[in-house]
């Protein structure tokens, strides 16, 4: 069967509902080359289709919408050397993805249900109708494997409250149902039992008001149904956001780091946020904060293309494939990293992956 399925589901007003399921359940739905082959014409065809109001885009399974992107797949092109330009055919292509979902003049639902990580979150934001569940578990952990929040992180991060992205994206601290509202990164939480209710709802829609309003006023009235499920759930980023503000209140990723590991706790969400930082990648500390202030008032398709840059340059170096290896491939959870240390790493380094690996026209040029 294929990695992807599409429906068009019939409405009341003679117009369809089309969905996009991601279906690689055992994998948790991750994100693969060709499922975005498939999504990418399929939305364009979608996208001129007067007979399609909106899309709905889930995945099999409850236990993830998408756990990230295949990066093992990405650790063999450039392990094995097997082929030498699919790091830069999948990054170019899952960012044209996310940024036709961020662009697309129709509706579209996804479903952030589970597991929501790396390429999920890229999906899962670039949608105009973000619904989290009680089960939702949003995370950027890039630093676990020497690589960055990419897939338009370097735009939703910047657009949290306060330095918030940032300390995400130094710790991958996991957001919830709740925080994702805070954070803007979900617009409804609904019971995740709800899921078949929302499109028997979107079926039974005459459909003669804007498709936006159609949608607003369903998704309305399940969290409205929702409301007792989610009425005691806990908001840890929220609740964090005075010692949050103080951290990252530093002039270097070092004194950031040196401040969260000072800190003596048996709080559980700080603990985490230091082992992450403690034992993740230095080059991507610094990737991260730097990443984010040079994005910061860029457009959209800027970051993109910026995000493609360091993607591609990441695979070129030694950094994000030892980390895959050791966290995903071996799983020895030991990686080596290129410096031993944030204070380690050489400013011009870090320069460098910051660098266009074109010399003449940039692939996402005309995104």
């Amino acid at each position: 069967m294929s990695c992807v399925l599409f429906f068009e589901h019939p409405t009341a007003g003679d117009q369809c509902i089309a969905e996009i399921r991601l279906n690689a359940e055992k994998s948790l739905n991750a994100l693969t080359l060709d499922m975005i082959d498939l999504m990418l014409p399929q939305l364009q065809k979608w996208r001129d289709d007067p007979r399609i109001s909106a899309v709905f885009l889930d995945s099999a399974g409850e236990k993830a919408f998408c756990a990230g992107g295949d990066v093992v797949k990405l650790y063999r092109a450039i392990t094995e050397k097997t082929n030498s330009r699919f790091p830069e055919d999948f990054f170019t292509r899952e960012y044209q993805l996310d940024y036709v979902l961020h662009t697309y003049p129709k509706p579209v639902i996804c479903w952030g249900s589970g597991i929501v990580m790396g390429g999920g979150m890229g999906l899962l934001s670039g949608c105009s109708h973000r619904v989290v569940t009680e089960t939702s578990y949003l995370a950027m952990p890039e630093i676990t494997i020497g690589l960055y929040p990419d897939v338009g992180g370097s735009w939703f991060l910047n657009r949290m409250p306060g330095k918030t992205g940032l300390f995400l994206g130094l710790t991958g601290n996991p957001i919830n149902a709740a925080d994702a509202l805070f954070l803007g990164l979900g617009d409804r939480a609904v019971r995740k039992d709800l899921r078949d209710t929302l499109m028997q709802r979107l079926q039974a829609s005459s459909w003669q008001l804007p498709a936006t309003q159609v949608i607003d006023a369903i998704l309305r009235e399940l969290e409205a149904e929702s409301a007792a499920t989610f009425a005691d759930m806990p908001a840890p980023i929220k609740a964090h956001q005075g010692l949050i503000r103080e951290l990252m209140d530093q002039d270097s990723v070092a004194e950031i780091q040196a401040a969260l590991l000072a800190i003596e706790t048996d709080d559980k969400w700080v603990l985490r946020a230091q082992k992450a930082l403690q034992q993740g990648s230095p080059v991507s500390v610094h990737m991260i904060a730097r990443q984010l202030q040079r994005c910061r008032h860029l457009s959209l398709k800027e970051v993109f293309q910026q995000e493609l840059n360091l993607s591609v340059q990441c695979c070129r170096h030694r950094e994000f494939p030892e980390g895959v290896r050791a966290l995903l491939v071996d799983k020895d959870n030991q990686p080596k990293w290129t410096y031993a240390s944030v204070e380690a790493v050489d400013p011009g380094f870090i320069d460098a992956l910051f660098e266009s690996p074109w010399s003449g026209a940039h692939p996402l040029q005309d995104l």
